[in-house]
C-alpha cells in the first residue's frame, strides 16, 4: 500500500517535470521517431547515462594522472643521475 503511494507520487513528479520542460526539449515533440539514444535519455534511467559519462571522465583523468606521474618520475631519475655525475666530476 505504502509502496504504491510512493510510486504514484514519483510518477506525478516525473510527469510534472516532463510537462514543464517539454517545450524546451528539442526531441520531445517527435520522441517516438527519434534515435534510440534520445529515447533512452528521455526515459527514467537518465541517471545511469550520467553515471556512465562521469565514470568515463574519471577513468580518463586517472589514466592521464598515472601517465604524467610516470613521466615526472622518469625526469626526476634523470635529473638525479645528472646531478650525481656532476658532483662526482667536480670533486
Amino acid at each position: 500500500m505504502i509502496t504504491n503511494i510512493i510510486q504514484q507520487d514519483t510518477s506525478t513528479v516525473v510527469d510534472t517535470l516532463t510537462k514543464a520542460y517539454e517545450s524546451k526539449w528539442h526531441a520531445a515533440n517527435n520522441l517516438s521517431s527519434s534515435s534510440t539514444i534520445i529515447q533512452d535519455m528521455a526515459s527514467h534511467n537518465l541517471i545511469f547515462i550520467v553515471l556512465g559519462v562521469t565514470l568515463i571522465i574519471w577513468f580518463i583523468l586517472l589514466f592521464f594522472i598515472i601517465r604524467l606521474d610516470k613521466k615526472v618520475g622518469t625526469l626526476e631519475r634523470e635529473f638525479e643521475h645528472e646531478q650525481s655525475i656532476t658532483e662526482t666530476g667536480d670533486s
